[in-house]
């Protein structure tokens, strides 16, 4: 719930523009006319309504649609019927073989049929196509379809790479992400004897090939990895996807899903069922006090065996399913061990009688189980819904899960139950707020519907369907009128002592939030905006249901969800999914021309997406790339960029850092991926990933042959390169971090630390004959952090003073008179980092940009020339907006003057020096990653 502490990591993933079709899917809200009214003779059939699919010969949105299909066969071989009878319209030729039945939603007289498309047996990320029908008098009929059919695919699916090389870089770039941009004792691998050694925090497990659908698509291997952050402890669960031939790392985003950020997952190998093991008890009523004070019923059981009662809701499902909505004491469980598994040795909640008294309440257990079962009501009365999955699965609620058990302020949905944090001395337990109850609920709705991919903007559209239906149910329940300032509130009634309008997470009805304030970011941070963006499109589905009435809107939202959106949908998809679905309701002209306001005032309108400004000068635009990084030295910049689809494997390209002239393309276009490119503005290093090895490579920039130097099979990064020296971050397979360097003529790096399991270094920086880097080392009592410089001239080692005890240590940059670090004093704050400077004889030491001071950076990434110091900077709040997101901050080498660089809205990440006061680096405020400088800062950006 409150926003938890940002990724320390470098962002992984390139910035995604919108999933939506642009301007044809955006006009598609043009198209949609009124429906007849009803008359004694049916009227003349509307006429067929196409809207083209993007990148695509299949359709998008098929309306107005009454054709017949076969009324006797399954309603999945109907559908696929249908579109094979339509091939010169849907243009796929073999439905039946390449579309395979997901589920299919039955109301009434009305079917949805989802299928997922398979390209050559392996399932396409997001490729869902959906078929409307409608059955009446023995007969059955089309109503419309609509979805991602990619026909323009084209690759082979037999995979180069082995499962278990993707596997194990798959836990590295996940181990990248989340923690390799800081050197802390958790690094340290201890000798037999000690304490205990090096924990594994990460496992990865192969989920099979998927086509990702880029240009022709690309082959990849799925790779789920969850675990615990090894920085924060918090959990893990990514899904990686990576390149079945290269072994490279081309998606990668976070699965889990809560109200504030990334809290939960997707995890289906537990237990489905939690309650099945449990003896049968009889139904029983009883009641609660809820923790703002109002006196509750509860739906029980009874325990014949002890006479207790126990949080157990026979009643809902008696007539369908037979499940339970069952509430769980985890009170004994840290969130790493509940995550995408069930925990061992739970109980529900029980009393002696079936009055649950104060203990139940502080624990937010009868909240929980109130509000589970008020969510339930609301989709089966008002949506005909049964469940979460719409079958009657159990449902099932984890209450007073703590972090390393202390407080633990957050809740997630991890694709078979709800998990409710502890909460704090400020914050209720999660449970406490029927709208975050109904958030975390609708997740599992959207997660057995359309499923949306939790990743940009399809991942922001996901947030703010949850944050609408929690929202709903919550104003619904309470009875507050929509018209009450505070009625858009998420969140309010969690606090203990502030205000509903100063404790709530966020605002639908804010009156400010819109296309405008729409923010570019890389996955890395908050999934690509999962949260950042969402109050754009649930913001518009608000103020739809404030002047529609609650009935009518969430009745059109929901079939929206249920029956049109598809798991790649942007905000101009689901534009046209709202309008669609009114329309298919027989809603009046008026009241569709009051959805299309709704999103017009939320600036979802054609074109939308092309109307960011930015005060930089671009270098390299729409790169799609992830994770790679920028570097600049001797005039010159290096980055790497895919194709216009992202769908090639990365090449290194090198250009002027003034402009002029073109970029040159460096690496052979050969099926690698290549990756982490340095200059020091004569060569250009880099890494290509094989299918069983990494090579650094070498080329001039004034042309010649491309040198193989060192072929390594673990992981590498952190290359830059001067006069020959190469000098890197290498990951051993002991989790071991070592900092190497290649002189010109090495066959085999030289290690900084002497290669010793019991040392690491990494983060490393060269200037002038000198490297500098972090180090983790055994002392008396523990293990310390410190930052050492080493010169290759003479060999010697200096290890610089320190203002006190470091407990993290970021990135080092060292230039001709003084080498700097970010430094982390207390990991105890809300994540201010120094920026520390020594002489290179290891003395001097001080802060030019204080951890303890005012307005302290919160620095993630650090790069320096002579003259400036430049630091990205993520800032903790309690809500998301443009000031949470990276920016680059830019300081005199003795700290006197600190500047933006930039006044850029979106993300600003992978800063490099060039000279003076110029910087290169990613930024996403366009929507793309786009690699841009500025040659001086701009100043205090208002």
């Amino acid at each position: 719930m409150r926003k938890p502490r940002h990724n320390q990591a470098r962002p992984a993933l390139g910035v995604t523009r919108g999933t939506g079709a642009a301007a044809l899917l955006a006009a598609a809200g043009l198209l949609i006319t009124a429906v007849p009214a009803q008359a004694a003779t049916p009227p003349p059939a509307p006429p067929v309504e196409v809207v083209p699919g993007e990148d695509t010969a299949t359709p998008a949105l098929v309306e107005g649609l009454r054709e017949p299909v076969d009324a006797k066969a399954a309603p999945a071989d109907a559908a696929r019927g249908h579109l094979a009878a339509k091939e010169s319209r849907y243009r796929i030729a073999e439905p039946g073989r390449d579309l395979a039945p997901v589920r299919t939603l039955k109301r009434g007289a009305d079917e949805t049929v989802r299928l997922q498309q398979k390209h050559r047996g392996v399932p396409v990320l997001g490729g869902q196509y959906v078929v409307r029908m409608e059955t009446s008098g023995g007969k059955r009929v089309v109503t419309g379809t609509s979805g991602k059919y990619f026909t323009g695919l084209t690759t082979g699916t037999e995979a180069t790479v082995a499962e278990d090389v993707a596997v194990r870089r798959a836990v590295s770039a996940t181990a990248a992400r989340l923690g390799n941009s800081r050197l802390t004792e958790a690094d340290a691998i201890r000798k037999e004897g000690e304490k205990s050694q090096k924990a594994q925090a990460l496992t990865g497990t192969a989920g099979g090939l998927v086509v990702i659908p880029r240009g022709d698509g690309v082959l990849t291997r799925h790779v789920t990895v969850r675990g615990t952050n090894p920085v924060t402890g918090e959990p893990v669960l990514e899904e990686v996807y990576v390149d079945a031939r290269s072994g490279f790392p081309v998606l990668q985003y976070s699965g889990i899903k809560s109200v504030t950020g990334p809290m939960a997952a997707s995890a289906r190998a537990a237990r489905a069922d939690a309650a099945a093991d449990e003896p049968a008890a009889p139904a029983a009523k009883g009641s609660g006090l809820r923790l703002d004070g109002a006196r509750v019923d509860l739906e029980l059981s009874l325990d014949a065996a002890t006479g207790r009662y126990g949080m157990i809701d026979h009643a809902r499902m008696a007539d369908t399913s037979k499940n339970t909505l069952s509430t769980w004491d985890a009170s004994s469980q840290d969130v790493g061990d509940v995550s995408g598994q069930w925990p061992s040795g739970i109980k529900v909640f029980e009393s002696a009688t079936a009055e649950f008294g104060k203990a139940a309440t502080e624990a937010g257990a009868v909240d929980a189980h109130w509000a589970a079962g008020q969510v339930y009501d609301y989709y089966k009365k008002q949506h005909g819904r049964d469940g979460l999955d719409g079958r009657g699965s159990t449902v099932n609620s984890l209450v007073g899960v703590t972090l390393f058990g202390g407080s633990y302020v957050n809740a997630f949905w991890d694709g078979q139950k709800m998990v409710y944090g502890s909460g704090d001395e400020e914050f209720k337990p999660l449970s406490a707020d029927l709208d975050v109850v109904g958030h975390e609920m609708t997740h599992g709705v959207v997660e057995n519907t359309a499923n949306l991919v939790y990743a940009g903007q399809s991942g922001a559209l996901n947030e703010a369907v949850a944050d609408y239906f929690g929202n709903a149910i919550d104003v619904t329940a309470s009875g507050r009128s929509m018209d009450d300032p505070d009625a858009g509130l998420i969140g309010e009634d969690l606090c203990r002592t502030k205000s509903a309008r100063d404790c709530a997470l966020r605002d639908l009805d804010d009156g400010a939030t819109t296309s405008k304030n729409f923010l570019g970011v890389t996955f890395g941070t908050d999934n690509g905006g999962v949260h950042l963006n969402s109050t754009v499109f649930s913001g518009a589905l608000w103020d739809m249901r404030q002047d529609l009435g609650g009935e009518l809107a969430d009745r059109i939202v929901y079939k929206a969800l249920s029956e049109y959106m598809t798991p790649l949908d942007g905000f101009t998809e689901g534009r046209n999914a709202v309008l669609a679905a009114a329309k298919d309701l027989g809603v009046t002209a008026k009241q569709r021309n009051v959805v299309k306001r709704s999103f017009s005032a939320h600036g979802i309108v054609p074109g939308w997406e092309d109307a960011l400004g930015v005060d930089t000068d671009q270098l390299l635009g729409k790169l799609n790339i992830s994770g790679t990084g920028v570097q600049a030295g001797g005039g010159w910049w290096t980055a790497s960029q895919s194709n216009d689809d992202g769908s090639e494997p990365y090449s290194v390209y090198a250009g002027r850092a003034d402009g002029s002239g073109h970029p040159k393309l460096i690496s052979p276009n050969d099926g690698r991926f290549h990756v982490y490119p340095a200059t020091d503005g004569k060569n250009v290093v880099w890494v290509a990933y094989g299918t069983t090895s990494l090579d650094i490579l070498s080329r001039p920039l004034a042309g010649g042959p491309i040198k193989k130097l060192y072929t390594s099979t673990s992981d590498i990064s952190g290359l830059r390169v001067e006069n020959g020296v190469v000098v890197f971050e290498s990951f051993g397979l002991f989790g071991d971090r070592h900092v190497a360097y290649l002189r010109p003529g090495d066959t085999r790096p030289t290690y900084a630390d002497g290669g010793s399991l019991f040392l690491a270094t990494a983060l490393p920086s060269i200037s002038q004959g000198r490297i500098a880097y972090a180090k983790l080392y055994p002392g008396e009592t523990g293990y310390l952090l410190g930052v050492e410089v080493l010169d290759l001239k003479t060999g010697t080692k200096t290890l610089t003073g320190q203002l006190g005890e470091p407990q993290s240590l970021g990135q080092t940059g060292i230039n001709g008179k003084h080498v700097f670090w970010l430094t982390d004093e207390n990991l105890n704050d809300t994540g201010q980092t120094g920026v520390r400077r020594a002489d290179l004889d290891g003395g001097n030491v001080y802060d030019i940009a204080p951890e303890a001071k005012p307005r302290a950076l919160h620095g993630v990434d650090l790069t320096v020339s002579e003259d400036a110091v430049t630091v990205s900077s993520q800032t903790p709040d309690t809500q998301w907006r443009n000031e949470t997101l990276s920016k680059l901050w830019q300081l005199t080498t003795d700290g006197s003057r600190l500047e933006r660089v930039s006044c850029n809205r979106g993300e600003q990440i992978s800063p490099a020096a060039v000279s003076g006061r110029q910087v290169v680096w990613l930024d996403g405020t366009t929507g793309f990653t786009d690699l841009v400088t500025r040659t001086r800062p701009a100043g205090r950006c208002g």
